[in-house]
């Protein structure tokens, strides 16, 4: 198949990631993957550092200019499949499609849980544009029958997938000293620095651990929009010389490697969290939240500790019981990653999105 994937957003966090990962997936089982995206944004420069062909087309905002440069990219190229993945290249790429001309069968991934307009405009973009949807979670894909009624077009929850080799159990303790940290408990997120992940009450908590005097650091990996707030906050707080900021890194299984203990609060805006999945499979004990659709795979006390969003005892609580409690971290992470193991593999994300774009073709044909 030739697949065109098309991302509006020049934002860089799990989105992106997932979409390259996907990508090269594909292109390692023989199809043809190229991506559409603004020059500007960050994933049109990736992708081409990948080895993909990579189409600039003025899809940043909703512009008659961006329907024009889809529906001009859509007729020079014979694509089998498009799949789209935020709202405003989705709409490019329908309205590009409702243009004179070669219609391509258009598969939409909902990768967030913000909720969907139910107005008429969006009915016909999910239930008539639209050959086939992708979720990165069931709890999503019952929101869009449920709540919003696209019971007309085929909807399935495809898990983002996460190379085992690549993110495996390792020695913290060896791996501390590899990347030059101190020899200390460490508790480690790792997400895009952006206000609804969580740091700012990680870092509360992680102040209340220190308080009651347990040794441990604090790793937070990643970079965005927040760095400058929350660095001012671990200032603020007197803890600079036990909170690591890494900034971005491509190779984020270095640093998982060198944690105890995996947190990713978040309050908004999830899916499935990629970062959730590499650490599980990784295996790694995590305290996170049931936002979005993260307790399709977090399920507490049985593949982690699940918290209410947005309450920092809670939060506080959670990492000292695991900070006190070696058996209990031993029990989470083994399950944790047996669970990722069982659904979460980069393999059966690829086979599922394989089925899904076969599926369309097959509709068409029929």
């Amino acid at each position: 198949m030739k697949i065109l994937h098309t991302e509006a957003s020049a934002g860089w966090g799990g989105q992106e990631l997932r979409i390259l990962a996907e990508m090269q997936g594909l292109r390692d089982r023989g199809h043809q993957l190229e991506l559409a995206a603004p020059a500007g944004a960050r994933i049109h420069r990736e992708a081409a550092a990948l080895g993909f062909r990579v189409h600039d087309v003025p899809i940043a905002r909703k512009s008659l200019r961006g329907v024009r440069g889809m529906r001009r990219l859509l007729s020079a190229e014979p694509f089998d499949i498009v799949n789209t993945h935020s709202s405003t290249d989705s709409w490019m790429a329908a309205l590009a499609n409702a243009l004179p001309g070669r219609k391509v069968p258009l598969v939409r991934t909902r990768h967030v849980s913000v909720p969907v307009s139910r107005n008429a405009a969006t009915r016909w973009l999910y239930n008539r544009a639209c050959a086939a949807i992708v979720t990165t979670g069931e709890k999503l894909k019952q929101e869009l029958v449920e709540v919003n009624g696209f019971t007309d077009v085929p909807i399935r929850s495809v898990p983002t997938g996460i190379d085992p080799s690549r993110f495996a159990p390792a020695d913290p303790q060896s791996a501390r000293v590899e990347l030059g940290l101190q020899p200390l408990f460490t508790i480690g997120i790792l997400a895009t620095l952006r206000s609804w992940k969580g740091h700012a009450l990680l870092i509360e908590a992680f102040g209340q651990l220190r308080a009651q005097g347990r040794p441990v650091q604090l790793l937070i990996v990643g970079d965005g929009p927040q760095r400058e707030a929350l660095e001012a906050q671990v200032a603020a707080a007197g803890l600079p010389q036990v909170v690591h900021f890494t900034g971005h890194d491509p190779r984020p299984e270095r640093w998982l490697r060198a944690m105890d203990l995996f947190v990713l609060p978040s309050y908004a805006n999830e899916g499935v969290s990629q970062a959730l999945m590499q650490a599980m499979m990784s295996g790694l004990p995590a305290v996170t939240t049931n936002v979005g659709a993260m307790g399709e795979v977090a399920r507490d006390g049985e593949t982690a500790l699940v918290v209410p969003p947005r309450d920092t005892p809670a939060l506080a609580a959670a990492l000292a019981r695991l900070v006190d409690d070696t058996a209990l971290r031993e029990r989470l992470g083994r399950a944790a990653r047996a669970f990722a193991l069982e659904r979460c593999t980069l393999a059966a994300m690829c086979d599922a999105m394989e089925e899904v774009f076969e599926g369309v073709l097959a509709r068409q044909r029929g």
